[in-house]
């Protein structure tokens, strides 16, 4: 077999995600045989390094054997059991560590499938606790710009128009408030006073804010100060909304710190969690909250206070296997130290991109560093453009339109970085 044969296999059936698909008919889609550690590889032998941890979730790199291990011992004893009635150590094991890890007191998990369903976990559980507790707040809060997924309930607090708009006549109701426009204290003070002023008029009817903390990867990688997720904790207290945390890209160590919550010294009333979880070795997600809010749904059986979510995949021991194997690597090793030194090169090998004139401004939070271009219109479709020019020099990057941004695997090595990091400074210096 060979990549050709592969992909006019796929692209007779395959529909793909966040793809126009006519852009195949020129662009290249890339059949992707096997991978380790950073590298991808076709069935030509062509290799490209993961930028992106193909789509932020390969913390440890392809084929961890930590984590394969652990998978592979999993299988061969138990590979799945519904939760509702039974348990399993898996769970139980990763429920117990999650809950020492995470921020604060979120002693309560909630399994779920994805990112998106946890999310909707979260805004469900929020209304239906405030329910139980004699409020009905059928409004949520959301920053401008976010984006919490895809799922109808994921994509109604959500506020990236291209994902949003074709569907807003059928969407839940949300208010948005501004996000800070910059990473300063000051734009953060703004900010919160502009929630306060929102908070004043509708915290009757809302049941939680929900935001991406520190950075919104999928809103251009936009980034701002941890002040004012302290700020807008301290207003949700005080006017009884429920605080989200949607860490669900940016935890476990992405942006320098365990939790990104960490960095503002603050515990959310909920937190979820996907992606990273796993290493990118099988779907699965987590709600976790406090007893505060467990307790609301305690009681002798009543149909309408029980909290009625189901997955049919829920805490399944495969992917509860490779998440606590994820927790073993950063037990095992200093994986926030190392992301550090390596937070470092990234801002070294980045800082020739703002000698362009082509390039508007370069930022970084941690292991995720975004280059925004300017002076292009959407329909040059730049962001195709620099995904050929690295594609072609075995660099796998996905621009957010004029965004281009590297979120690549904790393991990747110095050269590996700079060979990523310089092919796209050389796809933008050409643009120019």
């Amino acid at each position: 077999m060979d990549n050709r044969e592969l992909a006019e296999r796929d692209l007779a059936h395959v529909w793909h995600p966040c793809t126009q698909m006519k852009d195949h008919e020129s662009l290249p889609l890339i059949p992707v045989k096997r991978a380790e550690g950073v590298w991808l590889e076709d069935f030509e032998g062509n290799r490209y390094i993961d930028g992106i941890s193909s789509w932020w979730v390969n913390l440890f790199g392809h084929a961890n054997p930590t984590i394969t291990e652990a998978l592979c011992r999993q299988a061969s004893t138990l590979e799945h059991v519904l939760l509702a009635g039974f348990t399993h150590e898996p769970a139980v094991r990763l429920a117990e560590r999650l809950s020492a890890l995470v921020p604060g007191h979120l002693n309560r998990l909630f399994f779920a499938d994805n990112g998106s369903s946890a999310v909707e976990v979260a805004l469900k559980m929020s209304y239906h606790a405030h329910l139980n507790a004699g409020e009905s707040k059928p409004l949520f809060l959301s920053l401008t710009n976010s984006y919490h997924g895809e799922t109808i309930g994921a994509l109604s607090v959500g506020d990236v128009e291209l994902y949003k708009k074709t569907y807003e006549p059928i969407l839940i109701r949300s208010v948005q408030t501004p996000v800070p426009a910059d990473r300063s204290e000051a734009a953060a003070r703004e900010a919160s006073e502009r929630l306060e002023t929102i908070l004043k008029v509708h915290a009757s009817r809302i049941s939680a804010m929900i935001v991406e903390p520190l950075v919104q990867c999928a809103g251009s990688m936009h980034m701002y100060h941890p002040l004012y997720l302290k700020l807008a904790k301290s207003l949700c207290e005080r006017y009884n909304v429920h605080f989200i945390a949607d860490e669900i890209a940016v935890g476990f160590g992405r942006t320098g710190t365990m939790f990104a919550c960490e960095q503002a010294g603050i515990a959310p009333d909920f937190i979820c969690l996907s992606k990273g979880l796993t290493g990118g070795f099988m779907p699965l997600a987590v709600v976790m909250t406090h007893e505060e809010i467990y307790r609301r749904f305690y009681c002798d059986y009543l149909e309408y206070k029980a909290f009625l979510h189901s997955h049919s995949y829920s805490g399944n021991p495969l992917g509860c296997a490779c998440a606590n194997a994820v927790l073993d690597i950063f037990e095992r090793d200093d994986v926030l130290e190392s992301n550090r030194e390596k937070a470092g090169w990234m801002a070294e090998l980045t800082e020739p991109f703002k000698a362009l004139p082509n390039v508007r401004e370069v930022r970084q939070t941690g292991m995720i560093a975004a280059v925004e271009l300017q002076g292009y219109r959407p329909e040059e479709r730049i962001n195709l453009k620099i995904f050929d020019y690295c594609l072609r020099r075995g660099v796998f990057i996905r621009p957010l339109g004029p965004v281009l941004y590297f979120m690549p695997p904790y393991i990747i090595e110095r050269e590996e970085m700079e060979k990523l990091i310089q092919t796209a400074y050389e796809a933008v210096r050409s643009l120019s």
